[in-house]
């Protein structure tokens, strides 16, 4: 399963549009619990996002003193400060996701932009959902066996062609512990990469096992796991 935003996005969105006044953002934030709501054109196209931290500029700045502070005060007819409807007090341009990008990339997206929520945008950059931390979190709640059975069926049988009897292939708390043999080290290399982008998965245990370099004619060569071979090119290139 390669998670993807649709498959975790809340769809029933709460969203202002850009005249909606100061007490009724409030009100809105307040009645659904939530910090922050999209603003969208007449059209539902996203145009930017408000939240309460664009309000709170009220209070932080409600009695200026003296200095800088003071002239924006002064000058910000169109600042946050004297802002009263949404398409004032709002962040814009709105940094938005589409629907069929990971949920890796919409974490990474959240992390870099210091966000806590993305709206999804569809075609024309319509709202059509919105995606929040807690949201990318909750594929970390996926069973353990349904896991296993992924990394089993789909991944090592199905993706990488390889006989699955041949891997031990144990789930514990979203941590894969995986253990076989695999013909080369890249091969376990990038086993152990796919499998740690599977859904759900917290980390990977690599147990592989590779043929040592040389004599193939004994009766059982020499295993050597996939870390072992991966530490040394990394003490080699260094």
């Amino acid at each position: 399963m390669n998670a993807t935003v649709r498959s975790v996005m809340t769809k029933r969105v709460i969203a202002l549009k850009g005249n909606a006044d100061f007490k009724e953002i409030a009100a809105v934030l307040s009645q659904y619990r939530v910090s922050a709501c999209p603003v969208i054109s007449d059209t539902g196209k996203v145009v930017g996002v408000v939240s309460e931290a664009d309000l709170l500029y009220k209070l932080a700045d409600a009695n200026p003193q003296s200095g800088p502070i003071k002239l924006r005060w002064t000058l910000g007819e169109e600042s946050k400060v004297t802002a009263v409807t949404a398409g004032q007090l709002m962040t814009s341009p709105a940094v938005t996701i589409s629907p069929g990008v990971s949920v890796d990339e919409a974490a990474r997206v959240m992390q870099n932009r210091r966000v806590k929520r993305l709206p999804v945008v569809g075609q024309g950059g319509k709202l059509i959902g919105i995606v929040s931390r807690a949201d990318v979190l909750s594929i970390y709640a996926r069973p353990d066996e349904e896991i296993r059975d992924e990394v089993v069926d789909v991944i090592i049988a199905g993706e990488f062609a390889l006989d699955p009897d041949s891997f031990k292939v144990s789930v514990q708390s979203g941590i894969v512990t995986l253990t076989g043999p695999v013909e080369r080290a890249d091969i376990g290399l990038q086993l152990v990469a796919r499998i740690r982008h599977a859904g759900g998965v917290v980390a990977t245990r690599d147990r592989l096992s590779v043929p040592e370099a040389g004599d193939a004619s004994g009766p059982m060569p020499a295993l050597r796991t996939a870390d072992d071979l991966a530490a040394k090119t990394s003490r080699a290139s260094g």
